[in-house]
């Protein structure tokens, strides 16, 4: 009885609707999807992004009231309430930092998750070796993984030992793998950014929540 056919409550699941309808939520759905959090957190190296694993932590348990941002300007108030059901949309591995974010809503997972997600997300990668040849132009187009050809990124030198990769896909270690193939070896990885959503001047371990005029 949530979901509302021109004004009339739909009490079966699987009830067709035309096109011309006009498909509403009551208020008390719409208020249950106003009050899910989704949070912003610059996850240290040595945590996971998901379930705890090998020993190691996940990520979640560095939400609490005392590493909040200070200066985080959303008026939630933290509540236990606000990590139940908060999930990870998109990974970090466990030798990566930076942005990851946490959420209760599925329309915002639903957005960044997926092959089809247009959101960009850019990286600061510290790396070794040399790059020979055209390494950089193969790692912006044309390397596979698992057989598969990747989408293409941007790749950029910050300086002699930095690149920003700006990537709109998330294979598993995908930067490791891909400096991997043309001969460097990556030392440190930072994720900056997710869509229009920066990690600004968030200190490492801490959090805040995704303000409402904030869209990925």
């Amino acid at each position: 009885g949530w979901v509302l056919v021109d004004g009339q409550p739909v009490t079966e699941l699987g009830t067709k609707i035309l096109p011309t309808q006009r498909i509403t939520l009551n208020r008390a759905a719409q208020s249950l999807q106003q009050k899910r959090v989704t949070i912003l957190l610059n996850k240290p190296v040595g945590f996971v992004s998901g379930q705890a694993e090998d020993n190691h932590k996940p990520a979640v348990t560095l939400i609490n009231a005392a590493s909040r941002f200070p200066a985080d300007k959303s008026p939630h108030r933290f509540s236990p309430a606000h990590l139940r059901g908060l999930a990870p949309a998109g990974r970090l591995d466990i030798d990566s930092q930076g942005l990851l974010v946490l959420t209760q809503d599925g329309r915002i997972a639903k957005q960044l998750i997926g092959e089809d997600s247009p959101i960009e997300k850019e990286y600061l990668v510290r790396v070794q070796g040399k790059l020979v040849g055209n390494g950089l132009q193969m790692l912006s187009h044309g390397l596979k993984l698992d057989g598969e050809a990747l989408k293409p990124a941007k790749v950029t030198w910050q300086n002699e030992d930095q690149l920003r990769f700006i990537l709109r896909e998330g294979k598993k270690r995908q930067i490791r793998r891909m400096c991997e193939l043309v001969g460097l070896k990556v030392t440190g990885l930072k994720r900056v950014r997710i869509g229009k959503v920066k990690l600004g001047d968030l200190p490492t371990g801490q959090w805040r929540y995704l303000r409402e005029d904030e869209l990925f």
